[in-house]
């Protein structure tokens, strides 16, 4: 289920953009996650450092060149907000795989994706994901946590 607030008609498109994202993601497809992206993208991603600008290609092969197979995910809790040219997507995902040194991933964390309509036409702008941690002193990640 996916809880929308404003435009409605704009769900389609910016559907169809996501599930392009996710597919090309799942399929380890470079070219596909890039046409998805503006060109001054900024992603504050699960790995180092702090924050990517711009589209980076190669970082993102290196990173697909980690996984065995195709990159599994679901999504929960969905929540979309359209305005004229701006939305935002939010969302626990759920990523799913075996990287290439045998790890078995299961791991849900948190995703928000803003979106902006360039020439009429969607494209996400900004990516955050992030896993809480624990609170305790340790600065652990907490990877076990599941909705």
């Amino acid at each position: 289920m996916i809880e929308i607030i404003g435009n409605p008609a704009e769900r389609t498109a910016i559907d169809a953009v996501l599930t392009a994202w996710a597919t090309a993601l799942g399929e380890k497809n470079v070219a596909g996650v890039m046409a998805q992206l503006t060109d001054d993208v900024v992603s504050f991603t699960l790995a180092a450092p702090l924050q990517y600008t711009g589209k980076d290609p190669d970082g993102t092969q290196s990173w697909f060149d980690t996984w065995q197979g195709p990159i599994g995910g679901e999504v929960r809790d969905v929540k979309l907000t359209v305005g004229e040219d701006v939305a935002f997507w939010s969302g626990l995902t759920h990523m799913t795989g075996t990287k290439t040194d045998g790890f078995n991933v299961d791991l849900w964390f948190r995703q928000t994706l803003g979106l902006r309509k360039e020439g009429g036409v969607w494209k996400i702008a900004h990516e955050h994901t992030s896993v809480p941690f624990a609170m305790d002193g340790s600065g652990l990640a907490e990877l076990g946590l599941k909705p």
